[in-house]
């Protein structure tokens, strides 16, 4: 048997937002992660912009809901920002209105949009995940491996020194963008139109309140210095964050302080503005980066004992903020499921459902993505049929079917459990706020025979499973849960720890306890 330096449960490739996301949900199931990134530290860059409230509601999960909050960018509410397309800021509006609301009526979800930058996000992330037992491994990087049967192997390089370590872990994720050097090796091919630019990205100071005319600016999609420039507001004062396409036959080495400010000043429309660019890494280091904007997804997301997530799954249009919020919910879902079989509580078949669920809803926000970057960037549209925006961030469904608009997410098996207010003790909270580690099983107030059942499976199954009644483990004084839910007061609904709905009776069924070990069965792929 071969010998190896250190074995850990899961072995996360990339440490980005994705990578550290994953590590954070598998710590909070008890399954500890190793998580190796080639880059000396995480980039002071903020690349997306923001995260959407479905994505807070799973950091909610985890406790970071209110640092979240403390570390946002921006010193104004965001929902008061606008977006704007023009030629140039100073320039005449081709169009202007309030950023992107998934949930104008606040009554979808207990969280907001989160108007923090990735740089920001991964710093909390990071200390999440030490606080839950991950190893964060910078500066190394994957130089290759190997699976069988019973696990990964593989070699770590310290890419500082150059000494190398083995490693074996049962699982493997790979997190390492959207030319993925894992799944390449896999074997693994992408569909859809593949990366069509490539942009450069930059941080600037400067007082643009001249060109914004007194305008609260959240997000531009200018013209100039070439179509499809994207300019962001990064503190709401005097940081701001600029993409635009790479000019013909340049490399980021030809592109000096002096030629940035040159562009910057094309697209603020403002050719004696006062601007510095400011460094990419917290020790400094480079000041412009490129990106590869494409829309594309993985033909498969596993390999064995690997799984892909993030952008090396899939890749979307920046437009809408849903790149780095696709990705964190990729690995949420996939978080509970490895826990789950290492515990021996769900069959192995369970991993197979990461790619069932998740690739659907890859495609679905790639199409979504696609047709708001032509409406805002004046290109001609290719398919009016996609959900709206509300729709991407909250309906999307595990189940064969048509998203759910927000406002009809009703407890139906496969979508989103419903958020509603209730009271545990003297404590009002979410419904949402009962899911995360365990199973869920909600009963109406007159479903005591379900709570009977719920015992008798979880000593027959040894699976966990906390079982609450309305009206007795909790209070409903709205009188909302048995609509909400869709249930009768004896009726019945099992929740994954992800928060999506299992199963439903609507009602009491006349053997309870054989109905919930079928469906718990069902919902952790136990055959036999």
């Amino acid at each position: 048997m071969p010998t190896y330096d250190e074995e850990v449960p899961v072995l996360i490739v990339g440490g980005a937002v994705t990578g550290l996301s994953a590590a954070v949900f598998l710590g909070s199931q008890e399954t500890p992660a190793m998580v190796v990134e080639r880059h000396p530290d995480t980039l002071s860059h903020p690349r997306s912009r923001g995260i959407n409230p479905r994505t807070v509601e799973l950091y909610r999960q985890v406790g970071l809901e209110a640092a979240l909050w403390r570390e946002s960018s921006l010193a104004t509410d965001f929902s008061k920002l606008l977006m704007v397309r023009a030629e140039t800021l100073a320039g005449p509006e081709v169009f202007s209105g309030p950023t992107d609301t998934p949930d104008p009526s606040g009554t979808v979800s207990p969280c907001e949009w989160v108007p923090i930058d990735q740089d920001r996000l991964e710093l909390l992330l990071r200390q999440r995940a030490t606080e839950l037992g991950a190893q964060l491994r910078f500066h190394t990087e994957l130089t290759s491996f190997s699976q069988d049967d019973d696990g990964v192997s593989a070699q770590l390089t310290d890419v500082a020194t150059g000494t190398t370590r083995t490693v074996r872990a049962e699982y493997l994720i790979a997190a390492d963008g959207s030319r993925s050097p894992i799944r390449q090796q896999l074997g693994i091919g992408v569909q859809g139109p593949g990366e069509f630019a490539t942009t450069l990205s930059l941080l600037f100071e400067a007082d643009l309140s001249k060109a914004a005319r007194g305008r609260p600016i959240g997000v531009c999609y200018l013209d100039q210095p070439s179509p499809s420039t994207i300019l962001f507001a990064h503190d709401g004062e005097r940081s701001w964050i600029f993409a635009t396409a790479m000019p013909p036959g340049s490399s980021l080495t030809e592109l000096t302080d002096d030629r940035c400010v040159e562009l910057v000043r094309a697209a603020i429309g403002q050719p004696d503005l006062d601007v510095t660019i400011r460094p990419q890494l917290p020790a400094g280091g480079a000041k412009v980066l490129n990106f590869w904007i494409g829309a594309q997804v993985a033909e498969a997301y596993r390999r064995g004992r690997v799984f892909l997530a993030g952008d090396a799954a899939h890749l979307v249009p920046p437009t809408g903020g849903f790149g780095a919020s696709t990705g964190i919910q990729d690995v949420h879902n996939l978080a509970w499921k490895l826990a789950a079989v290492r515990s021996g509580a769900a069959g192995p078949g369970l991993l197979d459902t990461y790619q069932a669920e998740r690739q659907p809803v890859a495609w679905m926000t790639l199409q979504g993505t696609m047709r708001m970057m032509q409406q805002r960037t004046g290109q001609p549209e290719q398919d009016d049929t996609v959900p709206d925006y509300g729709t991407l961030v909250f309906g999307y469904r595990y189940t064969p079917g048509a998203p759910v608009s927000p406002a009809a997410l009703s407890g139906e098996p496969g979508t989103r459990a419903p958020h509603l207010k209730l009271e545990r003790g003297a404590t009002t909270m979410s419904t949402l706020d009962l899911f995360g580690r365990h199973p869920v099983l909600l009963v109406g107030p007159d479903g005591g025979g379900w709570i009977a059942a719920a015992r008798a499976a979880t000593n027959a199954l040894q699976v966990p499973l906390d079982a609450l009644r309305v009206g007795d483990d909790l209070v409903d004084s709205g009188e909302r849960f048995l609509a909400g839910y869709g249930v009768s007061p004896a009726g019945a609904v099992l929740v994954r720890p992800d928060g999506f709905v299992a199963w439903r009776a609507t009602a009491m069924e006349p053997d309870p306890a054989g109905q919930l070990r079928a469906a718990l069965d069902e919902m952790l792929v136990r055959t036999g």
